[in-house]
């Protein structure tokens, strides 16, 4: 077997995670199975090189946040300050992923991790704080807070929000990924997807609030 260098063999190992964590998800893929798809004889890869399944797993969501930073600052800019466009901004940005099959592997990931985002204390998770991303999740928060909705609340509907986001995209590639049909082309998953969202964060104010 050739020689790697580590950057070399950390890619390796990320693209291992993606596919393992994608079809067994998060915490029941086995750290020797990555490894060993990985083409790594050393069975302590990954703690050699990421320390944990943790960090294993941060770095498998730097890659894939990094990518869809990249649209993001380009649409950002340009999505208004109502809740529709900034949700629109953030749908599309996420939908990039769906362009290749290690994008569809990481939304299938990132949908498991969706309540580890940070949006239910305001603080964000490491790998979020400064980006683009967290300051639009931001923007969509100061206009429901416009709308009268009590902190708490707002938390947690945003927070669902973007938790119907991530398992809508993360099933949708996983339908590219198994070769099935979808029920509606991708242009019209993706605009349904936007007023869906935008629906669910505009809903009134419970009476009981």
């Amino acid at each position: 077997m050739a020689r790697t260098s580590g950057p070399e063999t950390r890619e390796k190992l990320i693209r291992a995670a993606e596919e393992l964590f994608a079809a067994q998800g998060v915490d029941g893929a086995q750290l020797r199975d990555i490894t060993r798809l990985a083409g790594q004889a050393n069975p302590s890869a990954v703690q050699y090189h990421f320390g944990s399944r943790a960090g294993l797993l941060d770095a498998v969501m730097a890659g894939r946040l990094a990518r869809t930073e990249r649209v993001l600052v380009a649409l950002a800019p340009g999505a208004g300050e109502d809740v529709r466009g900034l949700v629109t901004a953030l749908v599309t940005a996420e939908a990039s992923e769906l362009r290749t099959d290690r994008g569809r592997r990481c939304l299938r990931v990132s949908a498991q991790l969706s309540h580890e985002s940070g949006v239910r204390s305001r603080t964000p998770h490491p790998t979020l704080a400064g980006t683009a991303y967290w300051a639009l999740i931001d923007r969509i928060a100061a206009r429901l807070a416009e709308d009268g909705l009590p902190g708490p609340l707002l938390l947690e509907r945003l927070d669902l929000a973007l938790t119907v986001v991530g398992a809508a995209l993360a099933d949708r590639a996983r339908q590219y990924l198994d070769g099935a049909e979808p029920l509606t082309d991708e242009p019209l998953f993706l605009a349904d997807l936007v007023e869906t969202t935008t629906a669910l964060l505009r809903a009134p104010r419970p009476r009981s609030s």
